[in-house]
Formats: C-alpha cells, structure tokens, sequence
C-alpha cells in the first residue's frame, strides 16, 4: 500500500521574534511564516499566528483583545487557498482532535469528526472500523473542518449526502451553535459559509451519517475499468476507496513534492441548449447530465483544448498548468500568489473566448489582493 501521510502539512516557521501568552494556553506568534501552511508552498507572511487544540482555547481567543485587532483567516490544512500577499492580521489554525462513533443503529452509522482531523486519515479510519461511506472522497486534502466550508465531492458523491450537522463558534458572540444540513446551504462546491455565514462561524466539529446497508458508487468510468482491470466484480468499501487513491496518485501531483490546491477550477454547469450547441461546435466535448436537465462540463477538457496543459507562465515558469491534469496550476518553485491567479486569468479568457463559458476558481483567494 502508498503512503497516504503525504498532505500532512509541516509546522510554521516564524522569523525571529516574540511570543506573547494569553492568560490561559494560546501562544501568539508574531511575523509568521505561512509557506509550511499552504499545500502551494507559496511564500507570504502573517502579521499574527495563533494555533487552537481545543474549544475552550478557541473561545479563550475570541475573549481576548487580539480576536478584534484588525482582519482574521481560519485556516485549516491550507490545501484550498492562495495567498496573494501577505497577511496583516491575526490567522487561526485549528488543530482540534477526535474522531468516535456517536451511535449506530439498522439505518447508519453516526461519527463526530474534530475540525483539524485530517479528512484523508478520518476517511481511512471509518473504512478500518468498518464504516463505509466515505471511500470515494478518499485522498482529498485538508481538515475535517474545511471540508463543509467547500461541500467537498469526487466520483459521485459530495459530503453533503454524508453529512448531518455541525458544530461551530459564533464569531462575534463566542457562542457554539449546531447547523444541521439545510442551514448550511451546501451547493456544488459551495456552502453557507462561502457565502453569507462567511465571517459568522468558526467550525469547530462535524457529524456525519453514514447509511446502512451500504452500497458501493460507481457513477464514474474510470473507477469501474480499474475495478475491472483488477477483476474486482464486487468492490468492498476498502477495494473502492484503494482504486480512487490510486486514480488520484495517477492524475495528481503530490503537495509535498510539486506545490498545488488539486482542482484549481469548478466544473462548470450549463443548461441543455448550451451544451448543445456546444457539441456541435466541439463533438468530443466530456458532459455529464445532471438530474435537473443541466450538463456539467469538464474544465479540465476545455483548458486542455485551449493548449494549456503543460504550459508554464511568470517568472522562470514558475507558475504552471500540471502536465497530466489541466485543472490543476502547480508552483513549480518560488511562485507568487500573484504569478498563479495571473495564470488562472489567462486561462479562464482563452476558455470564456472559445466556448462563451466561464470557469470559476475553486481556492479562496486572501492577502493584498484578496479576503
């Protein structure tokens, strides 16, 4: 078996100066590297850094004068943002522990997931407790937290079919508060809190609800011919969440090695007259029906279509399009967040120039041209 420990990010490493305690357990770091804390390995600074391992620490910072002393940016495992420049506030990384079964019964299983748990490593602990469910998000980088913020999906299957609800922080008030799923509004990689719940919540755990019996998704192509090639012709959990990994390790370059966020862009979702016409302008256009009549397409195709897989841009080529997955933009050493949306600029006019439709990035953008 690969080793799956690759997205573990490394601790920050601040320059030298000082650190102040708060009254209790929060240490606050001050002119923090943030290159170890984003799976890019993009260099900017945080004026602020201060690293949370449990509620009551999270609330003893909020209390304190540092949570209102100008911006804030939660930050979890780094592997969906971009940091356009340096960070003149006060950034939070949750770092929260545990993962255990709430209960079970004949209809499903239901876990509860601390925010900084890395998901790959919850994924692979449900699957070895014998907890199916989660196998084809396996091999997704980030935290248990974050996963919500971005209603992560793959193969088939998005985490808001999985989830049941969250707990979190109220920004301003200090107050915890559950949300069940329809308060957090989940969409294609979209959630309440990319929205209007932004700056509001602060996720502190996550619980999720794994249906029994289970049944194994196999909605993609590429999933079932690996299967196949195996001669696996009644996958367990494990069997498919072994063949995504290596599907992802195939197409996916790893963040410890060549620095990237996975899917740069969304795939965008059309209506069935414009995905029509879009295939008669181009017959081998990759579409896939969606149950509300609409067509979503493939970015990846259409990025490669317009000669981008491969190509490298900025200073030295720093910034580039991976060469086996058009999705992904890669910091091949050195580059700015700025050379990377400069980049994914380009890219998103030659698609919008050819086919008159619009990518939309997947990372949050933050720093002197951001949030």
């Amino acid at each position: 078996m690969r080793n799956f420990s690759r997205y573990n990010c490394p601790t920050p490493s601040p320059r030298a100066g000082f650190l102040r305690l708060l009254p209790l357990s929060i240490t606050i770091q001050h002119d923090v590297s943030l290159r170890g804390l984003n799976t890019f390995g993009i260099e900017a600074r945080a004026a602020r850094l201060a690293r949370v391992t449990s509620i009551e620490s999270l609330r003893e910072l909020q209390a304190s004068k540092d949570w209102s002393a100008g911006p804030r940016l939660i930050l979890g495992g780094g592997s969906n943002i971009v940091f356009a420049g340096d960070f003149e506030g006060l950034v939070v990384r949750l770092a929260m522990s545990g993962r255990s079964l709430l209960d079970s019964d004949g209809t499903a299983w239901r876990l509860r997931l601390a925010a900084g748990e890395p998901w790959h490593a919850a994924v692979m602990w449900t699957l070895a407790q014998g907890w199916p469910g989660l196998e084809n998000l396996a091999l997704i980088p980030g935290t248990c937290g974050a996963a919500p913020i971005q209603n992560i999906g793959a193969y088939g299957i998005e985490l808001a079919e999985r989830f049941e609800s969250l707990e979190a922080m109220e920004v301003d008030s200090g107050r915890l508060v559950t949300l069940d799923r329809d308060a957090c509004a989940f969409a294609y990689r979209d959630s309440l809190f990319k929205g209007r719940g932004r700056d509001q919540y602060v996720i502190t755990a996550i619980t999720l609800r794994l249906p029994r019996p289970w049944q194994p998704r196999l909605d993609y192509g590429d999933v079932r011919s690996m299967l196949a090639r195996q001669n696996i012709l009644a996958p367990s959990a494990p069997d498919v969440a072994h063949t995504i990994i290596q599907i992802r390790q195939d197409k996916l370059p790893d963040p410890a090695q060549l620095g990237n966020a996975g899917s740069f862009f969304k795939n965008p979702v059309v209506d069935a007259n414009t995905c029509a016409r879009l295939r008669e302008q181009e017959p081998g256009l990759v579409a896939h029906a969606q149950t509300d009549g609409s067509f979503k397409l493939a970015a990846g195709w259409l990025i490669d279509r317009c000669g981008w897989k491969g190509r490298r841009w900025g200073v030295e080529g720093r910034a580039a399009v991976h060469e086996r997955q058009a999705l992904v933009l890669v910091n091949r050493g050195g580059a700015s967040g700025a050379e990377l949306l400069a980049l994914a600029a380009a890219i998103v006019a030659d698609v919008a120039a050819r086919f008159g439709v619009e990518l939309e990035i997947e990372p949050t953008v933050v720093g002197s041209e951001g949030a």
